[in-house]
């Protein structure tokens, strides 16, 4: 059997290498550049808010495999929820890097990115999985004023 961390190893590299999220939107009123100069991570994040909806959302951008991962889960997870629920799953998310929240029931809202959970365990490799995360929290905090 596969140890959790090869388990998530696994989602890591699948979510890095999938591209369905990785583009430009035709349509959107939420955009926001994210960037992380230690290790040069780059996104724009971009999302297509109806009625306090995220009907569509999709970075752009390069980095290393934990923030595009990230980025792309992050994008998973969000799409389809209200503006809300949204932010409540990016602190969630952020809780869980922190260990502020460790038990996986609370987490499983977080559907794949529960797979970085122990990036806790590698301080150098938090800003990255957390770039998509706050890059978001920004665009969304900016908007409500």
């Amino acid at each position: 059997m596969e140890s959790m961390n090869e388990l998530y190893s696994d989602i890591i590299l699948e979510h890095n290498q999938c591209q369905e999220n990785k583009h430009t939107l035709p349509v959107c009123n939420l955009q926001e550049h994210g960037h992380n100069p230690s290790c040069g991570d780059d996104i724009t994040l971009q999302a297509d808010i109806q009625n306090g909806i995220i009907v569509d959302a999709a970075y752009t951008g390069q980095g290393c495999a934990i923030s595009q991962a990230s980025a792309d889960m992050m994008i998973d997870v969000i799409k389809g929820k209200s503006v809300e629920e949204a932010m409540r799953l990016v602190n969630l998310f952020l809780d869980m890097i922190k260990r502020q929240i460790t038990d996986d029931d609370e987490l499983e809202d977080l559907e794949d990115a529960i797979a970085l959970k122990n990036i806790s365990n590698m301080p150098a490799r938090v800003k990255c999985a957390v770039l998509a995360w706050h890059t978001l929290k920004e665009a969304l905090e900016k908007q409500k004023k």
